[in-house]
C-alpha cells in the first residue's frame, strides 16, 4: 500500500511538473497570432505611457487632443513623402485645389533626396514668371526652414490670398549661394494644352498638367489638323501630373491595344489594370515625346507607357520618379488622412517610383549657337539688291506677299535654336516621317 501511495504521489507530482512545464512553455512561446496581439498591446501601452508623461510633465501645457494630432502628423509623414494627416484647414485647401482654381504660386513640389524640391513651375503662373525652375531646392519659405517639413505643410505656407507677397529662399545647381525669390501670389487657373505648328506637317502639342480637359483638348487639336499632320511632338516637360484617367486617355489616343498602366497595392482590392481600346485611338503618325526632371506622375505614365509600346521616341532628360497612388480616407467629418496605398507599374512591369523614366535619347537643355557667314553671296541677297535698283527707277516699293499664317501658332527655326531638346526632337521626328514614307 505504501508503495502504491508513493507511486500515486509520484505520478501526481510528475503530472504537476509536466503541466507546469507546458504552461510555462506556452506562455513563453505563444503562437504567432498571440505574439502579434501581445506586441500590439505592448506598443499601444508604450504610446499611452509617452502620451501621459508628455501631458503631465511638458514645460508648456498641452492637451491630449493636440498631442494626438501631432503624433498622427509625425506618423503619416514618416511613412513616405506623400502621406499625411489632414486637419480641417488642410482638408479644405485640398478640396479647393482639386477644383483647379486657387490662390498661390503655381508650382508643384516634392521631396527628393530629403529636400523640398520644385518638380515644375506651371506655365504662365507667378512662380514661372519669377523664374523658378525644375530642380530648385526650396530652403526657406519666408523665414521658416523647410528641413523636415512635409509637402502639405509647405504647400499650406505658400498658398494664400491673391496679390499677397511671399519670399522663398532657393538653392539652385550652378549657383554658389542660396538666393531669395520674391513672388506675388496669383489666382491659379491652369490651361493644360497648347498647340502650335512646326513647318507644314508637324503638330506640336504641349501638355502642362493633367486636368479634366486634357484628352478632350488634345483630341480636338489632332482632329483639326489630321489631314496635314505627318508627325507629332508631345511636350511633357515640367508637367507635374494630375488625373490618372486623363493620362490613360492620352495614351489611348496613340495606342489601340495592350496594357497602359497598372497599380498594385498590399491588398488585391487596390489592384487595377487599365488597357487600351481601339475606339479612342486617333492617329498612327510618328510620335516624339519630350520629358525632363520636371515630368512627374501622370506624365511619367504617359511617356513610359508609350515607350514600352514602342509607339514613341523619348527625348530629353530622366523624369522625376513619382509613381505612387494616394487615397484620401476620412477619419472624422472634418479630418482625413492621405495615404499611399499602391504603386504604378508600366506595361513592361517596371515601376516609376524613385526610378523615373529614362529617355531613349538624352539631350540636355540649352541653346544652339549659330554663326552667320557674312561673306557668302546668295540669290536672295541679289534679289534684294535688284529690288532697291527698281525703286530708284520706278519710285515704288516692290510689294511683298503677306503671310497668312499667325506667328503665335508657329514655332520658327529661330525659336527651336533656343531650345535644343525641341530641335533634336523635331530632327528625330523628321527622320521617322521619312522612314515611314519609305516603308
Amino acid at each position: 500500500m505504501k508503495n502504491k501511495k508513493f507511486l500515486l504521489l509520484g505520478f501526481v507530482s510528475t503530472a504537476f511538473v509536466v503541466s507546469t512545464f507546458f504552461s510555462s512553455t506556452l506562455f513563453a512561446n505563444p503562437t504567432v497570432q498571440e505574439a502579434k496581439k501581445l506586441s500590439r498591446l505592448q506598443a499601444l501601452e508604450k504610446f499611452q505611457r509617452v502620451l501621459y508623461e508628455v501631458e503631465q510633465n511638458n514645460v508648456d501645457k498641452i492637451t491630449v487632443g493636440e498631442l494626438v494630432d501631432k503624433a498622427l502628423k509625425g506618423m503619416l509623414s514618416n511613412l513616405d513623402a506623400h502621406s499625411n494627416y489632414l486637419d480641417e484647414k488642410e482638408l479644405k485647401q485640398l478640396t479647393i485645389e482639386t477644383k483647379g482654381e486657387f490662390g498661390g504660386l503655381g508650382i508643384t513640389v516634392g521631396i527628393k533626396d530629403g529636400a523640398l524640391t520644385v518638380i515644375a513651375p506651371i506655365e504662365g503662373t507667378p512662380a514661372d514668371k519669377a523664374g523658378l525652375k525644375s530642380g530648385d531646392i526650396i530652403l526657406k519659405i519666408e523665414n521658416k526652414s523647410t528641413l523636415d517639413m512635409s509637402i502639405d505643410e509647405a504647400v499650406s505656407l505658400m498658398r494664400g490670398k491673391i496679390n499677397t507677397p511671399i519670399n522663398i529662399t532657393v538653392v539652385r545647381k550652378g549657383k554658389a549661394m542660396p538666393f531669395k525669390v520674391h513672388i506675388v501670389r496669383g489666382n491659379i487657373k491652369i490651361q493644360s494644352v497648347y498647340t502650335k505648328r512646326i513647318g507644314k506637317d508637324i503638330e506640336y502639342i504641349r501638355v502642362t498638367s493633367f486636368n479634366q480637359k486634357v484628352v478632350e483638348d488634345v483630341t480636338k487639336a489632332i482632329n483639326k489638323s489630321k489631314k496635314t499632320t505627318k508627325g507629332i511632338i508631345l511636350d511633357l516637360r515640367n508637367n507635374p501630373g494630375g488625373l490618372l484617367n486623363q493620362a490613360i486617355g492620352l495614351v489611348n489616343i496613340f495606342v489601340s491595344d495592350g496594357n497602359i498602366v497598372s497599380q498594385k497595392g498590399r491588398y488585391k482590392e487596390y489592384d487595377s489594370y487599365y488597357d487600351a481600346t481601339k475606339d479612342t485611338t486617333l492617329t498612327k503618325v510618328p510620335l516624339v515625346v519630350l520629358i525632363n526632371g520636371g515630368s512627374a506622375s501622370a506624365s511619367e505614365i504617359v511617356s513610359g507607357s508609350l515607350q514600352d509600346h514602342k509607339r514613341a521616341v523619348l527625348v530629353g532628360e530622366k523624369s522625376f520618379g513619382k509613381g505612387s497612388v494616394q487615397s484620401i480616407m476620412p477619419i472624422t467629418k472634418t479630418e482625413a488622412i492621405k495615404l499611399t496605398i499602391a504603386r504604378y507599374y508600366l506595361p513592361s512591369g517596371r515601376t516609376i517610383q524613385a526610378v523615373g523614366v529614362t529617355p531613349d535619347i538624352t539631350v540636355l537643355p540649352g541653346e544652339i549657337k549659330t554663326q552667320k557667314n557674312n561673306f557668302s553671296i546668295k540669290e536672295a541677297d541679289l534679289k534684294k539688291h535688284l529690288e532697291k535698283e527698281l525703286e530708284k527707277v520706278d519710285g515704288k516699293k516692290v510689294a511683298k506677299k503677306a503671310k497668312k499664317e499667325d506667328k503665335k501658332d508657329i514655332i520658327t527655326p529661330q525659336m527651336m535654336d533656343k531650345d535644343i531638346q525641341l530641335k533634336e526632337g523635331v530632327n528625330i521626328l523628321k527622320a521617322l516621317i521619312i522612314t515611314k514614307g519609305q516603308n
